[in-house]
């Protein structure tokens, strides 16, 4: 799970249950907003940023599916 908050709180009327979202996680890093694109049903894509609060060990567990999964492949090396 990725917790994830609207930049601009208006942003969250912009969006229906049909459309589909694309996340850009590529920037993944502390204090980084990512950017959110939306494919509505009917109309033009847009972008919605996205802030985030993960510090450096909750992007490698969430990188590595978990904490436990991240513990296991520090063990293994």
């Amino acid at each position: 799970m990725l917790p994830l908050t609207f930049v601009n709180p208006e942003d969250y009327d912009r969006i229906s249950p049909d459309d589909k979202v694309d996340l850009d996680l590529t920037n993944l890093a502390p204090g980084v907003d990512l950017t959110m694109t939306v494919h509505p049903k009917s109309g033009a894509a847009f972008t919605v940023p996205l802030a985030q609060t993960f510090n450096e060990g909750q992007i490698e567990w969430f990188k590595n599916g978990s904490a436990l999964n991240t513990m296991a492949k520090a063990a293994r090396s």
